[in-house]
């Protein structure tokens, strides 16, 4: 049976470690400010920011939600994203995606001041992610790279297999551990939904990151013994049983796999904790400490 990889004990530890730092900074007189905006009320993305905001308090940042209607206009949502640029309280600027159909998100994101794009998601960060310059990660691959880092798995030297190509998990992921520095010099490879047989490139993998949005894609007899994987997927699926009507599911057959990996995250609590985690520490960078 694999060991499993706690999310949720390892983000308690970035957490802590992220808690003292402010600490610091404010006897300076900084406190790190988080701006959100939220665009209607999609119950998960509601559940999202108000986590979000949650997690920064408790560090003992400053945090605000801009709570915004639907129907609020492309432009409006422009004039607001320039405020914040400009607004000095705010270190770092979030803005909830997904957006209203009436909303850009390319230009949205294009919007926010790279210094503040605590998501990773604007061009220039992006670039210099894959270039090896200092930046902004997305959150989801740091927690990724953090997870194996501090559970003793560094991916240096292994080979490891990325299920998914999205711009917030797998390509950045890429090209963060395929990167000559500490935490990274893997050897990566990035399968998608075109793949011809995805399972000949996972029973490579000394590493499998499933990042596909695709319950249980991912089955015992495509992963190797002594695998390490790291489940990025939340899905809802049906469940009688539960009062909800529904449980959380990744994109990793659990049972199946657990019994042939050498380490699993479940889900949940393996990755989506890190994800917030990370955004503390996008968040102290962006307010001028850059954490290792």
């Amino acid at each position: 049976m694999a060991k499993i990889i706690s999310g949720t004990d390892i983000s308690a530890q970035v957490r802590q470690e992220v808690s003292v730092i402010v600490g610091q900074l404010k006897a300076r007189g900084t406190t790190p400010g988080l701006g959100v905006i939220l665009v209607g009320e999609n119950p998960a993305s509601v559940s999202y920011v108000t986590g979000k905001k949650r997690a920064c308090e408790e560090v003992g940042m400053y945090a605000e939600i801009m709570k915004l209607p639907v129907e609020t206009a492309q432009e409006s949502l422009l004039d607001i994203v320039s405020d914040l640029n400009a607004d000095p309280r705010f270190h770092g600027i979030l803005v909830q995606l997904p957006l209203p159909a009436q909303i850009d998100e390319k230009t949205i994101i294009n919007a926010i001041s790279p210094s503040k794009d605590v998501d990773g998601l604007h061009p220039v960060n992006a670039g210099k992610l894959l270039a090896g310059e200092p930046g902004f990660v997305p959150a989801t691959p740091l927690g990724v790279q953090q997870l194996l880092l501090r559970s003793g798995y560094d991916p240096e030297g292994k080979h490891v297999v990325i299920c998914g190509r999205s711009n917030l998990v797998g390509k950045p992921l890429a090209a963060l551990l395929v990167q000559k520095a500490k935490g990274a010099n893997a050897t990566v490879t990035i399968c998608h939904t075109r793949t011809r047989d995805i399972g000949q490139y996972t029973r490579q993998a000394d590493i499998l990151v499933a990042a596909m949005g695709v319950p249980r894609a991912i089955t015992g007899d495509m992963v190797r013994e002594g695998t390490v994987v790291i489940d990025v997927g939340v899905n809802r699926i049906e469940d009688a049983t539960r009062k909800s009507g529904f449980r959380l599911v990744g994109d990793v057959d659990f049972e199946a796999v657990s019994q042939k990996a050498e380490a699993i995250t479940p889900v949940p609590g393996g990755v989506g904790p890190m994800t917030i985690a990370m955004l503390l520490m996008n968040t102290l960078r962006a307010a001028g400490h850059f954490p290792a």
